[in-house]
């Protein structure tokens, strides 16, 4: 076989020094090549002191592992409203698009999604096993209503750096936006970045909303293969990618994780997978064990539509359950995702080899 094979570059998210998982187990993973994380204790819109960036790359690489990929860069509000003050904070996130890049990050994941980075009802709902997970149901979103001062504003996956006041307050502004004015805002942002990503040879990954729809009224955009066509053409050179998350697409039935993952693929514009697992409810959705028979997804079928359709970039095991007694950050134990790692592993090997004997 005379052309090049797709290749996975397996990899963890890890949360710096106050992540109870440490390097050392996470290097230990059979596989691991790479982490994903970011400096956390500078506030959104702010640039990263170089000093933090290089301490981070020196902790990964003592354990052995590739610093390469960070996840996220928060995009400011006032980008994503297009407020005037944007103009600064678009120019922070070149600066640091930059500096990640002088210390050898090739891929930022990052978001655009309106106040809430995800959202969720629960973060341990007992599964019949006994494990916990992260849970959407429907009723009891609509039980909070952002606006109300007597509403319960508690939804897991929202930015506690916002006061109840605050949080009121940045909601109102967004219901003058709709969701073509935020297409307008992120057009704008991108027309500023990507060149700078492409100077600094760095690949730009988008994540889905999450979950892919609307959510108290505010507009989202990054939600299905159509808006995804479009956020592609705003820009359309390959450091203008996504981010696949297999859990965020797939929280809607609508979406056809299987044929995406094939098609952007091809397209040289997945930079970066997120391979999570969920069981579609009625009323919501509960995240899962990685294992295709414990949720809605065909994971196998994902990882093969990347593998034929050339992938070559970094991935992760997504949010895991809890299990065996650990506790931690919901979502981030070491278990149940070093479980899903190994999955994906031997999902990949399997497709490799039927590959070579074809």
């Amino acid at each position: 076989m005379n052309k090049k094979l797709p290749d996975m570059k397996l990899s963890f998210r890890w949360y710096g020094q106050d992540d109870k998982v440490p390097l050392k187990y996470i290097a230990q993973i059979p596989g691991m090549n790479a982490i994903v994380t970011a400096v956390y204790d500078v506030p959104v819109g702010e640039v990263w002191p170089r000093e933090s960036i290089a301490k981070l790359k020196r902790e990964v690489e003592a354990a052995g592992l590739a610093f390469e990929v960070i996840e996220s860069i928060p995009v400011h509000e006032d980008i994503k409203m297009g407020a005037p003050a944007r103009e600064l904070y678009i120019a922070n996130y070149c600066e640091n698009i930059r500096r990640v890049a002088e210390a050898g990050i090739k891929c930022i994941c990052y978001n655009f999604m309106p106040v809430f980075d995800w959202t969720r009802t629960e973060t341990a709902h007992v599964l019949p096993d006994g494990s916990t997970t992260l849970a959407y149901y429907e009723e009891q979103v609509d039980a909070v209503n952002p606006l109300d001062s007597e509403s319960d504003l508690t939804l897991p996956g929202w930015d506690a750096s916002y006061s109840r006041a605050e949080l009121r307050d940045i909601v109102a502004r967004y219901q003058q936006i709709d969701e073509e004015k935020l297409w307008e805002n992120l057009t704008y942002f991108l027309k500023q970045i990507i060149p700078v990503a492409v100077e600094c040879g760095v690949n730009m990954a988008i994540h889905e909303d999450d979950p892919c729809f609307s959510i108290f009224g505010l507009p989202r955009i990054i939600t299905n293969e159509k808006n995804l066509d479009r956020f592609l053409q705003i820009v359309d050179v390959p450091n203008n990618g996504i981010t696949l998350c297999t859990g965020s697409l797939g929280c809607s039935g609508d979406n056809d994780v299987v044929k995406m993952a094939g098609k952007y693929a091809a397209m040289g514009r997945i930079h970066f997978v997120h391979m999570r697992n969920v069981a579609l409810l009625p009323n919501g959705f509960e995240e899962r064990a990685h294992l295709s028979a414990c949720g809605t997804l065909d994971m196998y079928a994902i990882m093969k539509a990347l593998y034929d359709n050339g992938f070559n970039g970094y991935i992760r095991p997504d949010h895991g359950r809890m299990i065996w007694g650990e506790s931690g950050r919901p979502g981030y134990g070491l278990y149940d995702r070093a479980l899903g790692a190994t999955y994906l592993n031997g999902l990949w090997e399997a497709i490799d080899k039927q590959a070579r004997q074809l």
